[in-house]
């Protein structure tokens, strides 16, 4: 679905996260960014996803990782699903489709034989000089971290 490919400029981000703080990936430079796209908030896959992140985070961390989740929702279902399931990290309300679309995780999809627009699941890991170093179109929903610490063992 995504146009970026490793070694091309990781699009700007200038936004809030769930709980207000403002998040750039220039003030991430010199970190590795776990970028991660998904559809909505409290939905069996997205939940399974956010939950792998959560239950690797300080293996992530201890491997100098930070990470972003990014969906079309608000931030009052952001603090909801954070809150409910613990989430150790930022999550980006972008009901805009800023970030989304600069990364070209919005299309067609497909769902029980109908088709719609939305945001496909996708992450994309960022180097410390900004530049996307990985991009994982085919995210595994429960093991979504081990696919992140398996790509840089």
């Amino acid at each position: 679905m995504t146009h970026l490919k490793k070694g091309d400029d990781a699009p700007a981000i200038h936004a809030k996260d769930h709980k207000g703080n403002e998040i750039t990936l220039d003030s991430l430079k010199g970190k590795k960014v776990v970028l991660y796209f998904y559809p909505k908030d409290d939905t069996p896959g997205c939940t399974a996803e956010a939950c792998s992140f959560r239950d690797e985070y300080s293996e992530l961390k201890d491997r100098g990782f930070e990470i972003i989740g990014v969906s079309a929702d608000d931030e009052k279902k952001h603090n909801k699903f954070a809150d409910k399931y613990d989430l150790p990290f930022p999550l980006i309300p972008d009901t805009e489709k800023e970030i989304i679309n600069a990364y070209g995780v919005w299309g067609l999809k497909k769902f029980m034989g109908r088709e719609y627009d939305g945001i496909h699941r996708e992450t994309f890991v960022i180097d410390e000089e900004g530049k996307i170093d990985l991009v994982i179109t085919k995210v595994k929903s429960k093991a979504a971290a081990q696919q992140i610490l398996e790509a840089y063992a």
